[in-house]
């Protein structure tokens, strides 16, 4: 039998986020944005479930003058992503 897979995770934008912050040390929302591009209000609702799971941090702050909101991954991020990615791949690899 497979482990479920975590349904936080099992989102398009959500997963490609995650993809994202697990090999940078934190990026700005616009870069995400950008990368994934995804619209700003969605972004900011699945950045806001991400970070409710412990997955994320958010980080407010400025740049110069302007407001900016930066985003890393946390250690149960990192276990979350790497346990989601070891799952699809036991999916994979099922043998017939």
């Amino acid at each position: 039998m497979f482990e479920t897979l975590d349904p936080l995770l099992h989102s398009q934008l959500r997963l490609s986020v995650m993809s994202l912050l697990v090999s940078v040390e934190q990026a700005d929302f616009v870069y995400i944005k950008e990368e994934t591009e995804a619209t700003a209000g969605n972004l900011s609702v699945q950045l806001d479930k991400l970070s409710n799971a412990g997955y994320i941090e958010i980080v407010k702050g400025f740049r110069g003058k302007k407001p900016n909101t930066s985003c890393r991954i946390t250690k149960n991020g990192i276990e979350a992503f790497e346990k989601y990615v070891k799952t699809i791949n036991n999916y994979l690899n099922i043998k017939k």
